[in-house]
């Protein structure tokens, strides 16, 4: 299949006028020919990867069958995520399991027309009750390497990423011994600068959703976020739906991580795409209202913002539509291990690429080079 006439982003993030050919499911070349489909100079960028979501279209990852699978991975393919890891939440390892084998067995079929699941997040239950956030108390629990083990193959090696408090005992070992494993994640924590450094030093790779669910970022206590900002080899995460994080913290982040180093992510619940009320995310209820998600108790939870939308609430926040699209392609593909794969436009990438105009309204999404839902 050959295009012609597009403004292609390529794999160094740039935007290049040009054409490219997909042949078996693949780019293959990017040369501008007289055949081809002509795309009038509409832009093509590289399809988005989520790797911290929970559901959408009223299904909870945790909790959801290959039906409710079908129905989340159809609902990314339409809105341009054309890879995805869903977060699981803090619940009784049984729960987990079962969720993990879903994904596994969702992995081997992968309906068509649906996004394709490429990794599992453990978001929890490793994590400290101060800063449980909208994670259920009563399943929080220390660092268990062998329950990982466990649920690493329930999952047939689909678990990517693993979230930990590394001011719990026994964090430090668990980092030492998973971080070969998957990319381990600082997340829900109560953790001083000294603390996060020196998992840092352990292993820890990432940050989950920076500023929320740990302490802030102060001139005498930079805490996680400066110990993380200072280490040029670990990313952070971002939930850039307008609500969770302040425009001005946006742009100053992506300044003092650099675009290189920032995953957007939605962090979305099972609320996106559905009305106001009431819904359930890792047994928990959860209300929606104006664009947010919160507890009965007025807790903030996950977001009611789908991956591309957060990008385009990058680019209004003053944010390079490149270093955005990077954000949401090539580095959340990194996080996964997937990056030789996915996550840019390259001779030899499986062709995940979504066509849109200049204001980034999606024309149509393809996967593997095939057309996704329209």
């Amino acid at each position: 299949m050959k295009f012609k006439n597009a403004v292609i982003c390529h794999d160094d993030f740039t935007f290049r006028t040009g054409g490219f050919t997909v042949n078996e499911g693949v780019f293959e070349c990017f040369e501008e020919s007289e055949e081809g489909i002509d795309l009038n100079g509409d832009y093509v960028i590289p399809g988005l990867i989520d790797v911290h979501f929970h559901g959408n279209s009223g299904e909870d990852f945790s909790v959801t069958d290959q039906k409710g699978l079908t129905k989340i991975a159809a609902y990314l393919a339409k809105h341009g995520i054309t890879s995805f890891a869903p977060a699981s939440m803090t619940m009784p390892e049984a729960v987990l399991k079962a969720a993990y084998e879903n994904a596994a067995l969702f992995r081997d079929i992968q309906p068509d027309g649906t996004s394709r699941i490429i990794g599992i997040n453990m978001e929890g239950p490793f994590f400290s009750s101060a800063k449980k956030g909208a994670h259920a108390e009563e399943h929080l629990m220390l660092p268990d390497t062998a329950m990982f083990e466990r649920l690493f193959k329930a999952s047939d090696g689909l678990l990517k990423i693993v979230c930990i408090a590394p001011e719990l005992p026994g964090a430090l070992e668990f980092i030492n011994k998973t971080k070969d494993r998957c990319t381990v994640s600082i997340a829900h924590t109560t953790a001083d600068y000294e603390t996060a450094k020196k998992a840092i030093t352990a292993g820890v790779t990432q940050i989950t959703h920076l500023y929320n669910a740990m302490p802030s970022f102060l001139h005498r206590a930079p805490g996680v976020i400066g110990a993380a900002a200072e280490s040029k080899q670990v990313f952070a995460e971002l939930i850039c739906d307008g609500v969770h994080i302040h425009e001005s913290v946006i742009r100053a982040t992506f300044a003092m991580f650099s675009p290189e180093r920032i995953i957007l992510v939605s962090d979305s619940l099972s609320c996106l795409g559905m009305p106001d009320g009431f819904y359930e995310s890792g047994g928990q209820k959860v209300f929606t209202k104006n664009g947010a998600a919160v507890l009965e108790d007025g807790t903030l939870a996950g977001s009611t913002t789908n991956l591309f939308q957060c990008m385009k609430k990058a680019i209004s926040f003053g944010i390079r539509a490149e270093d955005a699209i990077r954000a949401a392609s090539i580095n959340p593909a990194k996080a996964l291990k997937a990056d030789k794969k996915v996550g840019s436009i390259a001779p030899g990438k499986v062709a995940d690429f979504v066509i849109c105009d200049k204001n980034y309204m999606i024309k149509q999404c393809f996967i593997g080079g095939k057309p996704g839902p329209a």
